[in-house]
């Protein structure tokens, strides 16, 4: 197992200005993470016209490089459930791109969402997962045979209100059925559509070629502050009404070490990646997530 952090853990201090990519490298190394993904929101490796931008690649290799830290991973925002098949293709396009980036990166995969993570809460219903089945298996398919060709394992993350679940993952990652489509499994993900992490998470580890590692508080009533759709420090409802809100791995509501204990006991001993979401200030808080994930696993 190696063990380290997503850039999503300090992306507000990258926005801010706080820390550059390769400082956020650097701290991530000091903090012993052996690997480091990579979520393209406060730094991007795309010109302003949209072409790929060769120089900041070949820079965040040599920052990870220099800093002893493995690219693990590259995860965009994608939405494979378009009405519009101009719409549609014109994403898959898009995404192909990034596929390109995560190659030149050098990192053995991707992530992309199969939905929009804002997708209406009307339409995540069953209906309109079996409906929109198909689309989603031919298009995710579609990039999968794209990133074979460049030598990268695409995943579909457990991530929303729409394409999670076990039963969906797992259904969506059979239907595609390559050997390159597989899943990022978040352990706190499981919450936002109420299935218990500790039972979901090993159902999911034998489909995971890499996890998230999170924290979720709990609260069954409104706590004040609950944004929908907003998990950027904000309460948010999950899909059966609970509140939810990230926390520093550990100190929440789900029950971590058996978690990992049951993702441990199934095998799975892949890279695993801190991803902070909560109120406290990052750097503190991916530390501490990552002295616990060693204590906890070990």
């Amino acid at each position: 197992m190696k063990l380290g952090v997503s850039s999503y853990c300090l992306d507000s201090l990258i926005r801010k200005g706080e820390l550059t990519l390769r400082a956020a490298i650097d701290w991530a190394a000091s903090q012993g993470a052996q690997i480091m993904e990579l979520v393209p929101f406060a730094f991007k490796f795309e010109d302003a016209d949209g072409s790929i931008d060769y120089e900041s690649i070949k820079s965040a290799r040599r920052f990870a490089s220099d800093a002893g830290v493995e690219l693990a991973n590259y995860s965009v925002l994608a939405d494979l459930c378009k009405d519009d098949p101009a719409d549609l293709e014109a994403e898959i396009t898009r995404v192909m791109k990034h596929i390109d980036i995560a190659a030149e990166l050098g990192t053995p995969r991707m992530r992309h969402d199969v939905s929009a993570f804002r997708r209406p809460r009307g339409r995540n219903g069953i209906d309109e997962f079996d409906r929109l089945l198909p689309q989603m298996t031919d298009a995710a398919g579609r990039l999968a045979d794209h990133a074979a060709k460049r030598g990268l394992i695409t995943m579909v993350e457990n991530h929303g209100f729409f394409v999670n679940g076990c039963d969906r993952v797992e259904r969506l990652i059979r239907a595609v059925n390559r050997p390159n489509f597989a899943a990022l499994l978040d352990t706190g993900n499981i919450a936002c559509v109420d299935e218990i992490p500790e039972v979901g998470a090993p159902r999911l580890a034998p489909f995971a070629r890499m996890i998230h590692l999170k924290d979720f508080y709990i609260r069954g009533s409104d706590p004040g502050d609950a944004r929908d759709f907003d998990c950027a420090g904000s309460w948010f409802t999950t899909q059966a009404g609970r509140y939810l809100r990230g926390s520093i791995l550990g100190q929440g509501d789900l029950d971590v070490p058996r978690i990992l204990r049951a993702v441990k006991e199934s095998g799975y001993d892949g890279d695993i990646a801190i991803e902070f979401e909560g109120l406290e200030e990052p750097r503190y808080a991916t530390k501490v997530s990552l002295d616990n994930a060693r204590r906890f696993w070990g």
